[in-house]
């Protein structure tokens, strides 16, 4: 197998993140250099990451490619990365990630193994030591958890950790959409696509990464804003499909509504009795709510306005 590998880092101001990110990526073992290639994508209005990316890749055995896209949004970085690669395959980490020594290794055995288009798998999140409170909780918020083992799926989960096959995309430069560049996303509305157009999705279960979230997202208040703009994504997803799939969007909407209710009162309960798993059910409850209130004013914006 000699196909190309690139792999994409998108991010915005995150510089120590980055560095921990791309670093973990030139201490990749088991795969030929040859075959790689490394695509930062900066999505801040300066090019404030271009000399660390620089500087990196005058110590890598690989090309390191530094693109600047000023406009901002997830899937203009993506895109942008995505135009400038050359790799047949495409991983992707995100900038508050660090890939394991084996990592991409074990994503190309998998893809090989099941003639997958899309491979994904396990992020763990890890929150510093001075986080105390809540932390079960932050952490299981901002890990992935999938099958315990290896093999072909029939869902799909989100960008950060995973392989996809350039020659599956509709469109191998641009495959993300636009529409979502600020509220996040534009992973699922591809993987979707590619779903309906009959993509093979596998699950490597040995493929783990590291998640460590910034500190201003290791609180409440940002992971049930999340919550509920998670919550989101399959009523939008209905209300966005050609031609709208109403009754779809019907069913998700009055599931949110019994799901916020149950929970939102059991959240409520658990606040006055100081529950630990007070936050979990708080999380489960927006996520209902999402589901309900998932149109226009009510979008939540995550991505493109701010460092975080």
């Amino acid at each position: 197998m000699s196909e190309r590998v690139s792999i994409v880092i998108p991010t915005q101001r995150r510089p120590a993140g980055l560095m921990t990110a791309a670093r973990s990526i030139l201490g990749q073992r088991g795969v030929d250099p040859a075959r790689l290639e490394l695509v930062v994508a900066d999505n801040d209005q300066s090019p404030s990451a271009e000399a660390s990316v620089r500087a990196l890749a005058a110590e890598a055995t690989f090309p390191v490619i530094y693109v600047h896209e000023p406009e901002p949004g997830v899937a203009n970085a993506r895109n942008a990365a995505l135009a400038k690669a050359s790799g047949d395959f495409i991983a992707f980490l995100d900038d508050d990630e660090e890939a394991p020594a084996g990592w991409l290794a074990e994503l190309l055995a998998v893809q090989a193994r099941f003639d997958a288009d899309v491979v994904f798998g396990p992020v763990r999140g890890r929150a510093p030591a001075d986080v105390r409170a809540h932390r079960d909780y932050l952490e299981t918020f901002f890990s992935r958890l999938g099958p315990a083992e290896t093999g072909v799926i029939e869902d799909y989960y989100g960008c950060g950790n995973s392989l996809l096959r350039r020659a599956a995309l509709r469109d191998p430069k641009q495959p993300f959409s636009a529409v979502r560049n600020h509220i996040g996303g534009e992973d699922d509305l591809l993987f979707g696509q590619m779903k309906a157009d009959g993509a093979r999705f596998a699950w490597a279960a040995e493929a783990f990464v590291w998640e460590d979230p910034v500190p201003a997202r290791l609180t409440l208040d940002y992971t049930i804003r999340r919550a509920f703009a998670y919550g989101q994504g399959p009523s939008a997803a209905c209300a966005a499909a050609d031609p709208p799939n109403w009754a779809g969007l019907a069913f998700w909407m009055a599931q949110g509504l019994v799901q916020a209710s149950v929970f939102g009162l059991l959240a409520g309960l658990k606040w006055i009795a100081r529950a630990p798993s007070f936050a979990a059910t708080l999380d489960r409850a927006a996520r209902g709510l999402g589901k309900t209130l998932w149109w226009g004013p009510f979008k939540i914006e995550f991505y493109g306005r701010s460092a975080v």
